[in-house]
């Protein structure tokens, strides 16, 4: 299998041949394949580490692929949804077309006949509920004057239902915009209510479909959220994806975000309010109970719950539920900080230390309102009986989910509320939520244990650029990713193996690196924040990402800036002001002068290639904040332990952030440009040097005073 990796990746190889001018083997590509195929063959644990412009997924697609030859199946998960697509319409069935020569005939997801029983069967898995039920629809359709409250949510399902006709998966990824997004609710695959094979869209069912498909692949492909998924439901003696031997997860560096969410709970007040008023909105009277039928008739209700009386008191329970939804979330907001009179700022967060800190009326409500769903299932027809079994538990998740998160059941959690209402108070985002402090015992347990090779790829994993030969020196480089994922021999799991790839750019070339001191601190001397970004947005004519680590921070400089670019002809696009990701995206790359002031999801994920992007300005180096509940967690854990909470997380977390938004630059051998650094600390404080020993070989910092 190793000469295969030669053969097909390697100079005058099957690639160069199928692709010409369009690809250029790369030793970096054809090490990390090496790598990933030699750790699959010993079933190991390997973290790589590979820079821009390697070619990672070729890298670790050809080894899975080998091992689909061999007979066994291989997990392939990303984070993006962007790079699932891409190896499944473009990567798996190049390479596929040189493993199995006439194996491919159509897109390796469009119809199960391509395969032709092939031995690489390659299956795109999404979860249940971006399927839609042509059942649902079909009874969302005939109940829409009930269901719905408004004209927008009715045009929002007649779009579905004409896109329903047409579609060739029946997946969200494919679905039009539609006004009232919330409608896909009640259309959606839902186990809880899946006839199976009583249904009388069994065999035209989408979900269906994919799920034999899934069954007889053996390249699945999905995303984080899915994997991390059924990990933790196999944690539990269930899961969904068929057993597998290899698993590979790219873009590594969001795995422990990701576990951490699935091995802990949330619940939002935007959630429960929505399944209460999919069930019954009061003023309108419509929803899915009022327009219920039962069949026993006036005066069933009794103590059983049927019949209208019993309709009568569920529909009560569910305003007695929101009523307790109030109660709980309004608890839960006493608990932080007020920014103003109108209460708490957006993204405020604070710890809940101990049990009993919230109200326990939502989860006595809800689990009423569970019980009397129940009770009118068997005087409900069928259809309706499942949708009744899909909302009680649904309300049952929500009291469950209430009372753990009440009583702090789960061990080893931070608990917490945070606030993502607008400021001003005008409308109110509240969640409460627990997720496990450290997440590396829970992947030593469930993901490392188990016997099949686990190959996590990134281009940001280590703290330095470039880790020595010597094994116990390339592991310091890579020792925080290690620890916090729970593949660092700790507790007498294993050990990962560790490579360290550079770019095949040339990024001393490629890229300046300035060092700008001159904005304001803390004591208000120097320039404002909002100067010094413009004075290198003049410079550089836009084309430029300003990268924040505060929403704060952005409004108040996209607020001083809107005037001044509009007289320069620089247009402005803020994150949270000016549209979706997906439409600042595509109005940067369409005007070469345009200015993008993003946070958070801008760090990473982002690939603007060419003279459109010209600079990238980071305004502050990227700690998280200290008071973070998760990151004051994890500080206090590591303090009893006798550690240092800085120098052993937060440093090493915010100099992989700052990997990652120095990366967003050079994404091809022809993109040059700057990267400007506005945080003085970087060259003032003693741990500054740590960021700069994480760049790529070369670069060299202009210091401007």
């Amino acid at each position: 299998m190793s000469a295969a990796v030669d053969s097909i990746l390697g100079p005058g190889g099957e690639v160069s041949r199928v692709l010409g001018d369009g690809f250029e083997p790369r030793p970096e590509q054809i090490g990390l394949s090496h790598a990933v195929l030699a750790s699959m063959e010993r079933g190991g644990v390997l973290l790589a580490e590979a820079g821009t412009g390697v070619g990672k997924s070729f890298a670790y697609l050809l080894p899975a692929m080998l091992r689909c030859l061999a007979g066994e199946t291989v997990v392939v998960a990303t984070n993006t949804i962007a790079l699932q697509q891409q190896l499944i319409a473009k990567d798996v069935p190049l390479l596929w077309s040189l493993l199995e020569p006439g194996g491919v005939t159509v897109p390796a997801d469009a119809d199960e006949d391509a395969w032709r029983d092939g031995a690489i069967r390659p299956v795109l898995v999404k979860g249940r509920g971006n399927y839609v039920s042509l059942r649902r629809l079909k009874l969302a359709s005939q109940r829409q004057d009930r269901l719905f409250n408004d004209a927008g949510a009715r045009r929002s399902l007649h779009v579905i239902e004409d896109w329903a006709m047409e579609t060739q998966d029946g997946t969200l990824s494919s679905l039009p915009p539609i006004e009232r997004p919330g409608v896909w609710d009640k259309v959606e695959s839902d186990s809880a209510n899946c006839m199976g094979r009583k249904c009388p869209n069994y065999d035209a069912c989408f979900y269906q479909r994919a799920r034999r498909w899934m069954e007889r692949g053996n390249l699945l492909i999905c995303n984080h959220a899915l994997f991390f998924s059924d990990l933790a439901l196999r944690a539990q003696g269930a899961g969904f994806l068929p057993e597998y031997q290899h698993v590979v997860l790219d873009e590594a560096h969001n795995v422990e975000d990701v576990a951490s969410d699935h091995f802990g709970v949330t619940l939002s007040e935007g959630r429960v309010m929505h399944l209460l008023s999919t069930l019954y909105a009061e003023r309108s009277h419509k929803g899915f109970l009022p327009q219920l039928s039962l069949t026993s008739g006036e005066g069933g209700g009794g103590g059983g719950g049927g019949g209208s009386g019993g309709l009568t008191r569920a529909m009560g329970l569910v305003l007695e539920a929101a009523e307790a939804a109030r109660g709980f979330f309004e608890s839960a907001l006493e608990h932080l900080p007020r920014a103003s009179a109108f209460g708490p700022s957006e993204g405020a967060s604070v710890r809940l230390r101990k049990p009993g800190m919230l109200d326990e009326g939502l989860r006595d409500s809800m689990r009423s309102l569970a019980l009397a769903l129940m009770g009118l299932k068997e005087h409900a027809g069928e259809m309706d009986a499942y949708e009744l079994n899909a909302y009680a538990l649904r309300a049952q998740a929500v009291a469950d989910a209430a009372d753990t998160l009440r009583e702090q059941t789960l061990p080893g959690c931070a608990y917490w509320v945070e606030s993502g209402g607008e400021s001003g108070g005008r409308t109110r985002r509240v969640t409460v939520g627990c997720a496990p402090v450290e997440v590396a015992p829970l992947l030593r347990e469930h993901l490392f244990s188990k016997g099949f090779s686990v190959s996590l790829t990134s281009a940001t994993l280590s703290t330095r650029s470039r880790a020595p030969a010597h094994r116990e020196h390339a592991e310091m480089a890579f020792a925080h990713a290690m620890a916090r994922l729970g593949c660092d021999g700790a507790s007498g799991g294993r050990i990962a193996d560790t490579l360290q790839l550079g770019s095949p750019f040339d990024f001393a070339s490629q890229a300046r690196l300035i060092i700008d001191t001159r904005a304001a601190g803390d004591e208000g001397a120097g320039m404002s924040l909002p100067d010094v970004v413009l004075d290198h947005l003049r410079q550089t004519e836009g084309g430029a990402f300003v990268l924040f680590t505060s929403f704060a921070s952005l409004r108040a400089v996209a607020k001083a800036l809107r005037g001044p670019l509009d007289d320069l002809g620089l247009p402005l696009l803020a994150q949270g002001l000016d549209g979706s990701r997906e439409d600042m995206l595509r109005k940067f790359r369409e005007d070469r002068r345009s200015v993008l002031l993003g946070a958070a999801s801008f760090w990473q994920g982002v690939d603007v290639r060419g003279d459109s992007l010209r600079s990238v300005i980071i305004t502050r180096l990227p700690f998280e904040p200290p008071d973070r509940p998760l990151t004051e967690a994890r500080g206090e854990l590591i303090r009893s332990r006798g550690g240092n909470p800085f120098m052993e997380d937060a440093l090493p977390r915010a100099v992989i952030r700052f990997k990652q938004g120095f990366g967003r630059l050079i994404r091809s051998r022809t993109d040059t440009g700057r990267v400007v650094v506005l945080d003085p600390r970087i060259v003032r404080a003693r741990y500054g040097r740590a960021f700069l020993d994480a760049l790529p070989p070369g670069i060299t910092p202009e210091i401007i005073d």
